[in-house]
């Protein structure tokens, strides 16, 4: 009897059956997927963990930040730059980052302190809030992430037209890396769900 080959494709096995023997391959791409997610899953997972961990400690710092601008006149802000400042501007009166603190004090307004605080506190608070429930696992907060993280962006780049800046550029590129690993692991969360919910 010749050697026969049959192949049969049904929805989610491969048989193949040459001469009187057959082999069973239970989705052979989606194991071989589910292999390379495994290796890479654990390492991706505490990248996420760690990003939006450090999203919300810089929220509570933005928030620490509009609190005391809140609360202290532009004056007081001046005399204590001032009082930061005068040992490094002794020893070296050149030094770039003490004069450029005293000269941006130097012209505060309390308008703009009080729009500084009031932007800080707002975009502290959302990332305090939205970094917590996120970390707790509340899967209707991951979109609010990626939303208002994209909205950040947004403004960021909008800056950058008026003036360029390595840091804000980096700080963009970070808030892009922690959008996409929000979305990732969002998608992963429903994935994880839908089979439960059927």
């Amino acid at each position: 009897m010749t050697t026969e080959g049959l192949l049969k494709k049904g929805g989610s096995s491969v048989v193949v059956a040459l001469g009187g023997s057959a082999f069973l391959h239970e989705h052979p791409f989606e194991s071989m997927e589910h292999s390379v997610d495994m290796s890479t899953s654990p390492a991706l997972d505490r990248t996420f963990r760690v990003t939006v961990a450090a999203k919300g400690l810089d929220g509570l710092l933005e928030t620490l930040v509009g609190t005391f601008l809140l609360f202290v006149s532009p004056g007081s802000i001046n005399r204590l730059v001032t009082t930061l400042t005068s040992h490094e501007l002794a020893q070296d009166p050149t030094d770039f980052v003490a004069r450029h603190l005293l000269s941006s004090t130097s012209h505060l307004s309390r308008g703009a302190t009080l729009y500084s605080a009031i932007y800080l506190l707002a975009h502290g608070a959302a990332k305090v809030v939205l970094v917590g429930l996120v970390l707790r696992n509340k899967l209707w907060a991951y979109p609010w992430m990626i939303a208002l993280l994209l909205a950040f962006i947004a403004y960021q780049v909008y800056q950058l037209t008026s003036k360029f800046s390595i840091a804000l550029i980096l700080l963009s590129l970070f808030d892009a890396l922690v959008v996409w690993l929000t979305w990732r692991e969002y998608r992963s969360k429903r994935q994880a769900m839908a089979p439960a919910a059927t």
